[in-house]
This record gives C-alpha cells, sequence and structure tokens, in this order.
C-alpha cells in the first residue's frame, strides 16, 4: 500500500526494505503540520554529527513530502531507576551539547522565541543547537554507542536545555526530584545552568505541560 492509496493516512513511518538496504522512512501530506517539521529535519541534517542518521533521500510527489534516513538498528533506553542505560544517555546529552555549540546553524528557532510565554528570554538564551525532544524513543541504543533520531523541533538555546528536560523524563520515570538532578550533575554542561534560571525553566515547561492537558 502507498500512502497515497491509504486515503486517511496524512502522515506515516516505516522502515523499507529496498534493493540498496534499508532505510528509515517518514512522510506527511503538505496541509499535514507534520510536513514543515520534516522539511525543517531535512534541511536540519546536514548540520547534526556523523553519528545522527544521515538524510538520503528527499521525494516531494502528489501532495506528499518523503524522507529517507539511514536505518539504525537499536532499541529505547530504559530510565527507570539503576538502568544500565542512564550512562550511555548521559554521555550522549553531552557529546551532543559539545558537538553542537555554537549553533552549526544560522536559521533555526531561538529558545527565547520558542518558551517566551512561559520562560524569560535570559533564562534559556544560548549559542547551542539543541534537541528538545528528549523521549526515549528518540534514543537508540546500539552495539556501536547511541544515535539520537528525530530533528524536526530543535531550537538554538542554552546548553542545559535537553540535559533539563531529561531530568524531566527522569522523573516519570521513578526517580525522585534529587535522584534526577543528581544524574544530570555528570553532565558537563549541566553545571553551566544558573540555579535560578533552570529553576525557571522548569518551572516554564511545568506551565506548559498544564496548558496542554
Amino acid at each position: 500500500m502507498t500512502p497515497v492509496e491509504a486515503g486517511s493516512i496524512s502522515d506515516f513511518a516505516a522502515v523499507l526494505e529496498t534493493r540498496d538496504g534499508r532505510f528509515f522512512c517518514k512522510g506527511a501530506v503538505e496541509a499535514n503540520p507534520m510536513g514543515w517539521m520534516h522539511r525543517n529535519e531535512a534541511r536540519i541534517n546536514p548540520y547534526l554529527p556523523a553519528q545522527m542518521p544521515r538524510l538520503q533521500w528527499q521525494v516531494e510527489a502528489d501532495g506528499w513530502l518523503l524522507l529517507g534516513f539511514e536505518y539504525v538498528e537499536g532499541r529505547h533506553p530504559d530510565l527507570s531507576p539503576g538502568s544500565p542505560d542512564l550512562p550511555a544517555v548521559a554521555a550522549t546529552l553531552g557529546a551532543m551539547a559539545v558537538a553542537l555549540t555554537p549553533c552549526p546553524i544560522s536559521k533555526v528557532q531561538a529558545a527565547t522565541v520558542r518558551w517566551a510565554d512561559w520562560v524569560t528570554p535570559e533564562a534559556v538564551d544560548g549559542q547551542t543547537l539543541v534537541h528538545t525532544d528528549v523521549t526515549p524513543h528518540n534514543f537508540l541504543l546500539h552495539a556501536g554507542g547511541m544515535t539520537v533520531v528525530d530533528w524536526s523541533m530543535p531550537c538554538r538555546g542554552a546548553a542545559w536545555i535537553d540535559t533539563a528536560l531529561m531530568v524531566v523524563r527522569l522523573i516519570r520515570a521513578g526517580h525522585s526530584p534529587d535522584q534526577a538532578e543528581a544524574w544530570a550533575s555528570q553532565i558537563p554542561v549541566w553545571s553551566t545552568g544558573r540555579r535560578e534560571a533552570v529553576d525557571a525553566f522548569a518551572a516554564g515547561v511545568a506551565a506548559l505541560s498544564r496548558d496542554r492537558h
């Protein structure tokens, strides 16, 4: 079945088996907001660290935008307390922050704009390209390390933002706030955030979450 034949489908993601190997493909119709996100991800992909999946092809036809990425075989990390996956998550966040500072692309949304209604600009201002969607489903653990996928919503901001967002994920996974922050302290960029800035960001993210629910 092709996306056009599916009729009611306006976006999709799938692993494609081809003569040239496996690819991870995602697509959306032009009217779907996901279309903008896919286009944004395609534009940013060349600027990402080498270990991130590279965009192999981009097709626009019949009102659809399709992206094909290198396929990465892996599993999502376990974020629960005591998980052996947590050191790899910390190392990945630290390496990302270093590799993407300064922000390698000029035209990307600023964190000061992204969270303008919830966080004072000076709290999140910075020159790092941050992922912002650090759900464990966007991390793939494999024999070669860890790969971060789905760079459709990045912004330019403080280097500690992704770590702060992961702290929230850890709390949701069962860590106490103190445990989650203790884990974050092993990531060098975490110490670059002023306590009042991190607290303001946490309060803003909580307010945003409440507004959306």
